[in-house]
């Protein structure tokens, strides 16, 4: 399973029934809260809050909800979350970047750093691994939408870089400075996209041992435990014997 956070490719959660899903609800909220107060209510205004809306429904999060989290942005009570990165290497040098949305720094920084230190991790400094990822643009639609050779054309009309059709979706990628552009130019073609959102994406993965991964895995399940942590991506692998283990 290698390392970034995309959706055909996210890394392993372990199942943690209604208390994994309250805490993800919680996270996709904040999320929609703080695209809401930084734009327009409307989703169709806000790109941002566009995305947002569709991540939340991609997880079955109530309509009510996602509601009262885009009031919660237009209210003046709404809470000042900060968007904050944090870089580091986890278990067998692992390179990580943390995404976080905070109202209170100090205790986000404060419990990233324990997590790195608890599992044999190192916090840097921000760039200190961010030069081995890039960041993209990424839309994906489902695949009824058409054939690889026909999103492959729309691909190119619309602007975008590449385009990634496998058993599951067709996934355009594109750099941050055209998202907008791209993904109003494949919405005007194919309709409103399944996803889409700013991703990093490690250049190169690498497959760790079972004993780093198991390490690694704890890790990560600590800080996208963290209410303020919304996105953990590394440039890791895991072997399939560990995928199983950790399945079980």
């Amino acid at each position: 399973m290698a390392g970034h956070s995309h959706a055909k490719n996210v890394m392993f959660k372990k199942t943690k029934a209604n208390a994994v899903r309250s805490k993800l609800f919680s996270k996709l909220a904040r999320e929609i809260t703080v695209a809401s107060k930084m734009g327009m209510p409307d989703p169709d205004h806000n790109p941002r809050l566009r995305a947002a809306i569709i991540a939340a429904r991609e997880q079955s999060m109530p309509k009510d909800n996602i509601e009262r989290a885009i009031k919660k942005g237009q209210g003046n009570d709404a809470e000042n979350y900060d968007e904050i990165r944090y870089e580091g290497y986890g278990p067998g040098g692992v390179a990580l970047i943390v995404e976080c949305l905070t109202d209170n720094r100090t205790r986000t920084a404060a419990d990233v750093r324990a997590a790195f230190s608890k599992f044999g991790g190192a916090l840097g400094e921000t760039g200190s691994v961010g030069f081995m990822f890039d960041r993209l643009g990424v839309i994906t639609y489902p695949l009824s939408k058409g054939s690889a050779d026909e999103m492959l054309e729309i691909a190119l009309e619309a602007g975008a870089d590449e385009v990634d059709t496998d058993e599951n979706e067709h996934e355009f990628t594109c750099s941050p400075d055209v998202f907008a552009q791209v993904r109003e130019a494949l919405e005007a073609k194919l309709g409103v996209a399944a996803s889409s959102g700013m991703f990093f994406r490690p250049q190169n993965t690498n497959l760790v041992p079972d004993n780093v991964g198991e390490t690694l895995m704890k890790l990560i399940d600590v800080l996208e435990d963290n209410d303020d942590v919304q996105r953990v991506t590394g440039n890791y692998e895991l072997s399939d014997a560990l995928m199983a283990k950790l399945g079980e």
